[in-house]
C-alpha cells in the first residue's frame, strides 16, 4: 500500500506512451509501424521497470527537514530553511511541495532541486504572515526521480509544527538600534536638546550627524581625534501606549489590519522607552478597558508587553473612550507620556471623544495617533478622464482635507497630534516620542 501511494508516473512517460500508441494506430495499414510500436511498449516497460527498482532499491533515499524559527514576526518576511540530502548513488531531481500553513493559503509553494550523489542542499523562502495566532504547518513532500525521469518517489516527512506569530519582534530589534545610533538614517531624526534635562554621560569620538556644539575641544586636543561630550535624557519617565481595539481600527492596509499596524508600533516605542531607562506600559480598550499593564522597566516586562499584545483580541465594537478615562485616572497617578493609538474618519467623530481627550491631556501628555486613507492621496493624484472622477475626487479631497482639520482642533485644544500613513507608523512615533524627550515637555 505504501508502494501504491508514493509511486507516480511522470510526464516523460506518458509522453513516450501517447507517442507508441499513436506509432501502432498508424501501423494498422502499415504493419511495419505496428511491429516497431510493439517493440517500443516493451523497451518502455524495461525502462520503467529499471528506473522504479532504482528509486526503490533504497529505505530511504532522499533526507529532508524544515527549520523555522521558535515564533514568526507578523507583517515582515521570515525564512524557512528546507535542507535536503541525496544518499542514491546517482544525481536525483527533486519536486518539493511543503504544506504551509493554511492562513498563507499557498497551495502552489513548490521548488525544484537538483542532487548530485551524495549532495545536501538548502532552500531558504520566506512567509509574511498578516495576523497573529498560531499557525500550523504540515508534512514536507518531496518527490524524487533519477534521469530516466520516467517515475518518481513520494517521501512524506512528517515535520508538524506549530508557530505562533507575535507582533513584529524584527522591527523592534531594528528600530532599537536605529533609535540609539548616531548616523541619521532611516527616517530616525535627532533633536537639538532643550531644557536641562540631561546629565552629563560619557566623552566619546565624533561621529557624522554629532552637534558640533557638544565638541570637547581639551580631549580633542589630547587625542588628537575630535570628541564630544554625551548626556542622557532624565531617566523614569512614564510611556504608556493606549491601542483602540474598536471597529475602526480593522481597516486593512497592505495585508495587516490598523490594529496590527499600532500593536507592532506599540511594541518598538516600549522598547526603545525602555532602553531609554523609561517605564513602559500598556492599556487596550474596545467598548471597554480589557488590559491595564502598569508601567514598568524591570528585565521581564519587555516579555510581559509581547505576551500581552500577542493575545489582544477585538469584538468589534465602538470604542469607549470615557471608560478609558476613568480608568487611567484610577490607574496612572504619576504624568505620563500617552500614545493614543486610533483612527478618526470624521471630524464629528472625533468631537464626540473631545471632552475625554481633554481630560486626559490636563493630567497627561496626551499624543493622539490616528492614520492617513493613503488609498484617497492615491487617488487625488490620479489623472480625471470623466465627469464621474471630478465628483470622486472632491470627495476625497473633503475627506483628506477633513484629517488635516481634526490636527489642527486637537492642537488647538493643546494635544499633541500625529496624522501618519501605517507603513511609517513606527518611524513616526519613534520620532514623536525622540521630540518630546529632547524638548523637555514629560
Amino acid at each position: 500500500m505504501n508502494f501504491i501511494r508514493s509511486f507516480y508516473l511522470q510526464r516523460r512517460f506518458w509522453i513516450a506512451a501517447l507517442a507508441l500508441v499513436a506509432l501502432g494506430l498508424a501501423g494498422f495499414p502499415l504493419p511495419t509501424l505496428l511491429f516497431w510500436s510493439k517493440i517500443g511498449f516493451g523497451m518502455l516497460l524495461l525502462l520503467l521497470v529499471a528506473d522504479g527498482l532504482s528509486l526503490y532499491r533504497l529505505r530511504q533515499g532522499i533526507e529532508g527537514t524544515r527549520t523555522t524559527a521558535d515564533r514568526f514576526s507578523n507583517g515582515d518576511e521570515n525564512p524557512v530553511q528546507l535542507d535536503l540530502s541525496n544518499r542514491y548513488p546517482f544525481a536525483v531531481r527533486l519536486e518539493i511541495i511543503d504544506e504551509v500553513p493554511e492562513q498563507f493559503q499557498a497551495r502552489d509553494l513548490q521548488f525544484e532541486l537538483s542532487l548530485t550523489p551524495g549532495e545536501q542542499k538548502r532552500h531558504t523562502y520566506f512567509l509574511r504572515p498578516t495576523r497573529r495566532g498560531t499557525y500550523g504547518f504540515g508534512f514536507l513532500n518531496v518527490y524524487a526521480s533519477s534521469p530516466l525521469g520516467l517515475v518518481s518517489r513520494r517521501y512524506k516527512f512528517p515535520l508538524q509544527k506549530e508557530v505562533p506569530v507575535y507582533p513584529s519582534y524584527i522591527q523592534m530589534h531594528k528600530y532599537e538600534l536605529l533609535a540609539f545610533s548616531s548616523l541619521p538614517e532611516q527616517g530616525i531624526k535627532r533633536f537639538r536638546r532643550l531644557g536641562n534635562n540631561q546629565e552629563f554621560e560619557q566623552i566619546r569620538e565624533y561621529v557624522q550627524g554629532d552637534d558640533y556644539r557638544t565638541l570637547n575641544w581639551k580631549a580633542t586636543a589630547r587625542s588628537g581625534h575630535m570628541m564630544v561630550n554625551t548626556y542622557q535624557d532624565e531617566r523614569s519617565q512614564q510611556v504608556v501606549s493606549l491601542i483602540d481595539k474598536g471597529r475602526l481600527m480593522h481597516m486593512p492596509f497592505e495585508g495587516l489590519s490598523l490594529l496590527d499596524w499600532s500593536i507592532n508600533a506599540s511594541l518598538a516605542i516600549s522598547n526603545i522607552a525602555i532602553k531609554k531607562g523609561d517605564k513602559a506600559g500598556l492599556v487596550s480598550f474596545q467598548h471597554k478597558v480589557s488590559l491595564v499593564l502598569p508601567p514598568g522597566r524591570q528585565g521581564a516586562q519587555m516579555n510581559t508587553i509581547m505576551e500581552a499584545l500577542y493575545n489582544q483580541k477585538t469584538a468589534f465594537k465602538e470604542s469607549d473612550f470615557s471608560r478609558l478615562y476613568v480608568s487611567l485616572r484610577r490607574q496612572l497617578a504619576q504624568r505620563s507620556l500617552l500614545l493614543l493609538f486610533t483612527n478618526f474618519e470624521s471630524l464629528q467623530g472625533m468631537r464626540r471623544q473631545l471632552p475625554y481627550l481633554r481630560q486626559m491631556a490636563r493630567q497627561h501628555l496626551l499624543v493622539v495617533i490616528f492614520f492617513e486613507n493613503t488609498e484617497l492621496t492615491q487617488l487625488l493624484n490620479a489623472p480625471v478622464k470623466v465627469l464621474d472622477e471630478v465628483y470622486t475626487q472632491t470627495i476625497a479631497e473633503k475627506l483628506v482635507h477633513e484629517k488635516k482639520l481634526i490636527v489642527r482642533e486637537l492642537q488647538q485644544h493643546g494635544i499633541q497630534a500625529l496624522l501618519t500613513p501605517p507603513q511609517g507608523l513606527t518611524i513616526n512615533v519613534i520620532n514623536k516620542y525622540l521630540e518630546l524627550k529632547s524638548r523637555g515637555l514629560l
